[in-house]
C-alpha cells in the first residue's frame, strides 16, 4: 500500500510505473492468446445486426449482441448439444439463439426491462393462439385505447414530465385497455407499449443517463439538446403492432426468427430465473451446464436503471424498488456501494483471494486512490467501483467454473475501459483471475476495430484505443 510519508506526486508516478510494468508483463502472459477475429465485427458483437432482424428488433436493447455471435462460438468451439447457462441474460439473444439450435437454455436477470422482453418473447415462441394475434390485428386496426379510460401510469423522480400531455394520456387509455384482453395478449401489448416509450417522449438513451430533449418543461434554462422527431403516440404504437405482426406472419406459427448457417433442431423451452446472478448462481447444482454464453455490464458507469427509467416506471417499479435494483447490480455505477461477499457466500473467499493476489488489479486500485486524495477524479465513487466490479466478478467467475462441467467452454464479451489517463486490461486481468478458480485460457478473441474511451478522458488524457474482446475460457 502507499506509505504515508512519500511525497504524493512521487507515489502516483512509481504507482504508474509499476501498472505499465505489469500491464505489460501480463500481455506476455497471455500474448499467443490474443487473437484478432476478422469474423467479429463490432456490428455481430452488438445490437447493431439485430436491428433488422424479426423479434430481436422489436425493443432496440442497445446492450445486447447479435444471434450470430451465438451461433459463432457454438460453431467455432464444437458445441453441439447440451446445457447453456447465460447470467446476465439481458433481452435474452443467447437463450433464443441457442434454443433455436436445440440447447436447453437458463438465464438469469436482474432488471425488469430483460424479464419483460424475455417473457414476451417466450409468449410468442411457445405459440400464441389465433384468438390472441386476431385482438393484437384489431388493436393495430381499430386502436381501441382511444375508446377507454384512464389508469394512472408511475412516475418516477427521473421520468416526470417525460412525455407530452396527450401522449401521457393516451399511454394511460392504452394500459386501461390492455387489461381487458387475454393474458398472452395482454402481455404482448404491453411489451409493445414498453417499446416505443423513448420514441414518443423526451428523452433519448444516451450512455450512463437519459438525455432530455429542450422542448421538455425539465429543461427550461438548461443547455438545449434536440433528439429529433418526437413521434405521436397512435402513430408509433401502430407501426410497432404493424411490425410484431408482420414478423410473426400473422398466424399462430411461431416465426423462423433467425437464419444461422446451421441446421436449426427443434426448439427448446427456455428457463428464466428472476434475481441477481450472485444470489442465483450459488444455488444452481455443480457441473451442470456444458456452455456459459454471455456478456456482463461493462465497468463504464453506465446505470441501466437511469436509461431505462421509463420502462422501468411502466414496469411497477417504484423508487424504493429502483434503488435496490441498483444496489444489488453488478457493481458497475458510482452508486453502487460495496457487498459484503463472503457474508453472501463464504465459499467465495478463494475469489477474493484471486482478486487480491492480483498485482495489476491493486496497483490500479491504489493509483486510483492516490488521484482521490488529490482530488484528481471527477467522482471519487471510482476507486470503489472498480473494486466492487473486479471482486464481484471473482465470484461470479468461481461459480460459473463450479455449474460448468469438466470442458464445459464459458464466454463472455466485455470491454476495457480507461480512469485517470490509465486503460484498465479487464480482458487480462478477468483471464488471469478465471485461471486461478478452475479455468484455463483458450483465447481472447480481439475485435479488428477498437474502441475510443471516453470523450471526458480524451480531453484530458488523449486519445487511446481500447480492446473489446470476446473471452474464451475452458473448466480444467
Amino acid at each position: 500500500m502507499i506509505g504515508a510519508a512519500q511525497p504524493r506526486v512521487t507515489v502516483a508516478n512509481e504507482l504508474l510505473d509499476k501498472i505499465y510494468s505489469l500491464d505489460g508483463i501480463l500481455h506476455s502472459q497471455f500474448k499467443s492468446r490474443l487473437v484478432i477475429e476478422p469474423a467479429l465485427s463490432r456490428t455481430v458483437v452488438s445490437f447493431q445486426a439485430s436491428k433488422q432482424q424479426p423479434a430481436y428488433r422489436w425493443y432496440k436493447f442497445k446492450e445486447a449482441y447479435s444471434p450470430w455471435l451465438v451461433d459463432y462460438l457454438l460453431s467455432r468451439y464444437n458445441i453441439k448439444s447440451g446445457k447453456i447457462l447465460d447470467p446476465f441474460a439481458g433481452s435474452g439473444t443467447t437463450l433464443f439463439a441457442a434454443s433455436r439450435l436445440g440447447f436447453e437454455t437458463h438465464g438469469i436477470e436482474l432488471l425488469p426491462i430483460g424479464q419483460a422482453v424475455i417473457q414476451a418473447r417466450m409468449v410468442v415462441e411457445k405459440k400464441l393462439a389465433p384468438r390472441e394475434i386476431q385482438r393484437i390485428a384489431e388493436w393495430k386496426n381499430k386502436a381501441p385505447w382511444k375508446k377507454a379510460n384512464r389508469t394512472n401510469l408511475l412516475e418516477l423522480k427521473i421520468t416526470r414530465k417525460a412525455y407530452p400531455p396527450k401522449t401521457k394520456e393516451s399511454i394511460e387509455k392504452y394500459l386501461k385497455a390492455c387489461g381487458q384482453e387475454p393474458k398472452d395478449a395482454e402481455t404482448i401489448l404491453r411489451f409493445l407499449l414498453m417499446c416505443v416509450l423513448e420514441s414518443v417522449s423526451y428523452t433519448r438513451k444516451d450512455g450512463q443517463y437519459l438525455r432530455w430533449d429542450h422542448r421538455s418543461e425539465r429543461m427550461a434554462g438548461k443547455k438545449p439538446f434536440h433528439k429529433g422527431p418526437i413521434l405521436d403516440f397512435d402513430q408509433a404504437i401502430t407501426l410497432k403492432l404493424d411490425q410484431f405482426l408482420n414478423d410473426i406472419g400473422e398466424t399462430a406459427n411461431p416465426p423462423d426468427l433467425l437464419d444461422l448457417s446451421r441446421k436449426k433442431n427443434s426448439k427448446v423451452p427456455i428457463k428464466l430465473l428472476d434475481g441477481s446472478c450472485l444470489e442465483i448462481m450459488q444455488k444452481l447444482k455443480a457441473s451442470h451446464y456444458d456452455a456459459i454464453i454471455t456478456s456482463p455490464p461493462y465497468c463504464n458507469r453506465y446505470d441501466y436503471t437511469r436509461t431505462y427509467a421509463l420502462e422501468l416506471a411502466l414496469l411497477g417499479v417504484d423508487e424504493k424498488t429502483l434503488l435496490n435494483l441498483r444496489q444489488q447490480m453488478l457493481s458497475c455505477t458510482v452508486e453502487n456501494r460495496s457487498k459484503n461477499l463472503l457474508e453472501i457466500n463464504p465459499a467465495w473467499i478463494k475469489a477474493i483471494e484471486a482478486s487480491e493476489g492480483q498485482k495489476l488489479l491493486q496497483n490500479i486500485l491504489d493509483f486510483l486512490e492516490n488521484q482521490k486524495e488529490e482530488g484528481l477524479l471527477n467522482n471519487n465513487g471510482i476507486p470503489r467501483m472498480i473494486r466492487g466490479y473486479f471482486y464481484e466478478m471473482a465470484c461470479v467467475i468461481s461459480e460459473s467454473a463450479r455449474v460448468l462441467r469438466p470442458g464445459g467452454m464459458m464466454f463472455m464479451v466485455n470491454d476495457n475501459v480507461r480512469y485517470a489517463g490509465v486503460e484498465i486490461s479487464v480482458d487480462l486481468i478477468l483471464s488471469s483471475i478465471a485461471e486461478k478458480l478452475g479455468f484455463q485460457t483458450r483465447q481472447i478473441l480481439v475485435l479488428p476495430q477498437v474502441k475510443g474511451n471516453s470523450s471526458q478522458q480524451m480531453g484530458f488524457h488523449g486519445r487511446t484505443p481500447l480492446r473489446k474482446c470476446v473471452y474464451v475460457w475452458e473448466k480444467k
